[in-house]
């Protein structure tokens, strides 16, 4: 057993390598001995094996150099660095390989624990006090809900789109459903697992059966960025069409828009065109950026979401009743979701706020959706328990 002034395990077994006469048999033995990267406490030790010029860990924690070099160790081709980061932090990182003047990234080759997105995969590290949620996991008792694929014409954006529908289990043409319009529909279902948390959460009784809608854009950047023409789209075109073709709720509160980064804006976007029309707002990591003073550090894609905020910053309204906002501490955009906050709550709408170690990635995005969607839709278990 340690003693209290001991070092931990891990950093205590690289002391030892550093100290002694670092054999490739010795290596093989600590990296058999320790699963990677090695996690004691609030110290995290992320660790390379190879011959290189340098190796650096780059990850997307902000408020940290995004570049951190590892130590090669002595003798060896063993390269460490120890980072710290508080309990029930979820991080994703790569490492960067420097070979004379060429530079690679790649997945950390010790882990096997990847997180997809729409630019590849990242490896990914769990602090103590981390759990993946049960309920983004398929459950073998939860009936699954259907998928159906239909075209929606649209003359405000020039032509048609194709959207993405999720049926409950036991959907039928006599209830009434709640509509959820979700923003980058697709990467939700893949990088978020959105329709086997739908099922979970359905089954659960921890929300409502509901109809989502999933929608997309090649053009995202343009279109979800404070678009007259996709507003009206979502808005006038396909809001009614599904609320003519199926058996939707058709009110206020029966109407939500939800997003993460940019989807976010898209439906705050929405929201603020149609002040009347949603009555719920699921936002996950919002690129909601303002300026005070000056002009918009972010770079011209964001100038027209800062002409959107500062507006609204001047000017809150009630856009929605209740409106569901999450960031994660270790995004750059954490002060300007912390910001809207207080204006959302100053116009009147019910807000919950939720932050979390994670960073701008579709997993941190899943793991609040539990928490938002049963926020803004409580299903029959919350309805008695709460």
């Amino acid at each position: 057993m340690m003693g209290v002034n001991d070092p931990p395990r891990g950093r205590l077994a690289i002391r030892e390598l550093e100290r002694g006469i670092v054999s490739r048999a010795t290596v093989d033995a600590f990296l058999a001995a320790h699963d990677f990267p090695i996690v004691e406490g609030t110290s995290v030790t992320f660790v390379w094996r190879g011959d290189a010029s340098a190796v650096n860990l780059r990850h997307w924690i902000y408020g940290l150099p995004s570049s951190q070099p590892l130590r090669r160790i002595a003798h060896s081709d063993l390269w460490c660095v120890t980072v710290q980061l508080p309990e029930s932090s979820r991080v994703e990182y790569k490492f960067e390989i420097v070979y004379g003047n060429q530079r690679q990234w790649i997945e950390d080759p010790l882990n096997d624990d990847r997180a997809r997105d729409p630019f590849g995969a990242n490896s990914v590290c769990h602090t103590a006090g981390h759990e993946e949620p049960d309920w983004t996991r398929e459950d073998p008792d939860a009936r699954p809900g259907t998928m159906e694929e239909i075209t929606v014409d649209s003359e405000a954006l020039g032509g048609p789109r194709t959207v993405q529908l999720y049926y409950p289990a036991r959907y039928r043409t006599t209830r009434r459903y709640p509509l959820v319009v979700a923003h980058d529909g697709p990467d939700y279902l893949n990088y978020s697992g959105l329709k086997t948390i739908l099922d979970n959460l359905i089954h659960r009784l921890e929300i409502p059966g509901m109809i989502v809608a999933l929608i997309d854009s090649e053009r995202r950047l343009v279109e979800y960025a404070d678009y007259e023409p996709h507003d009206r789209f979502v808005a006038e075109e396909l809001v009614p069409q599904l609320e003519r073709d199926l058996p939707l709720e058709g009110t206020r509160s029966g109407r939500c828009l939800m997003g993460a980064s940019f989807g976010a804006v898209a439906c705050f976007s929405a929201a603020v065109r149609y002040p009347d029309l949603f009555g719920r707002l699921l936002l996950q990591s919002g690129s909601f950026a303002f300026s005070d003073v000056g002009v918009n550090e972010r770079g011209p894609v964001f100038d027209s979401v800062v002409d959107l905020v500062n507006r609204y910053r001047d000017e809150p309204v009630r856009i929605a009743d209740r409106v569901f906002v999450s960031c994660g501490t270790y995004e750059s955009l954490i002060y300007e979701n912390r910001s809207l906050v207080p204006l959302l709550q100053a116009a009147g709408m019910d807000i919950r706020y939720v932050e979390a170690r994670d960073g701008h990635n579709w997993e941190n995005w899943r793991d609040r959706l539990r928490e938002g969607l049963s926020w803004l839709y409580p299903g029959p278990l919350w309805m008695v328990y709460e």
